[in-house]
């Protein structure tokens, strides 16, 4: 027969009989086939040790370590506008003090006279083909206002038309110039002419014969197209587009070879130039 072992009743205790450190007692021993017990390691735990306890893993903290692309380049596009604002808050005062300083004004124009040496409209006995032949003479005086501003223009592309229908009777040019601070221009016997039998369809040929009917006053108009680069100090601007319209004339058709003169009550001429130094660069 195989004898069997009984655990002990009592708690296993230390040498000197108090209880095992960490004041937890140990679990009996368990007994395998054989009889014998089972010995397992004792594991000695400090009473002032502290327990180690994993931190959870956090994406968001794991972010904030490092700043992200999207923040960056928002802060990149803040301050470039930032920049780019306070740029134009400063041309904005320059402008403005030179504004003020130096006052610039656009150029004036006026015509003094004007003559109609010639306008004949000839039209075939079908009616089918029209042709004008015209001639006009007229003083351009142009005056800079301004002292500390220059105007340096191209070739002037003159027309002159009727009032009332809007066509065109004659064409011609204005040599390009230089006004200087304070300058006064002035072109005498500028021609404005159609070409030699300028063939008219019937539309614009029966404008212009109601237009041109002889012994009645026929309005005309002046307009003239250029491009001018303008300089003020070491400021200095691009080629601007410059219209010239000398209106309110009046003027009968010559009957014969003798011109006629066309008056106005206003000789002065209206431009839409606008002097806006903020558009110039040095």
């Amino acid at each position: 027969m195989t004898d069997r072992v009984f655990p002990a009743s009592k708690p296993p205790t230390a040498t000197n009989g108090a209880p095992p450190p960490g004041g937890a007692l140990p679990p009996p021993p368990s007994v395998n086939g054989n009889g014998t017990a089972n010995q397992k390691p004792q594991v000695y735990i400090p009473a002032n040790r502290p327990v180690y306890r994993p931190q959870p893993y956090s994406r968001h903290h794991h972010h904030q370590s490092r700043p992200s692309c999207r923040r960056v380049c928002c802060c990149c596009c803040f301050w470039s506008i930032l920049l780019l604002l306070i740029l134009a808050l400063l041309a904005s005062i320059a402008a403005t003090a030179v504004y003020v300083i130096y006052h610039p004004r656009p150029p004036l124009f006026s015509v003094p006279s004007l003559r109609i040496g010639r306008v004949n409209l000839t039209t075939s006995p079908d009616a089918s083909v029209s042709h004008l032949s015209s001639f006009f003479n007229f003083t351009l005086i142009s005056v800079n206002p301004n002292q500390h501003l220059t105007f340096s223009y191209d070739r002037f592309a003159v027309a002159v038309k009727s009032v009332k229908s809007g066509e065109m009777l004659a064409n011609g040019t204005v040599p390009g110039f230089f006004s200087g601070d304070g300058n006064k221009t002035s072109f005498r016997g500028v021609i404005a002419t159609s070409s030699s039998a300028r063939e008219l369809d019937p539309d614009e040929a029966r404008r212009l014969k109601s237009d041109l009917t002889r012994g009645v006053h026929v309005g005309l108009e002046i307009e003239m197209v250029t491009k001018v680069k303008m300089r003020m100090g070491k400021l200095k601007s691009e080629g601007v587009e410059i219209k010239v319209t000398c209106g309110g004339f009046e003027g009968t058709v010559p009957k014969g070879k003798v011109p006629t003169v066309a008056t106005s009550k206003q000789t002065k001429c209206k431009s839409d130039l606008s002097v806006k130094v903020w558009k110039w660069s040095l």
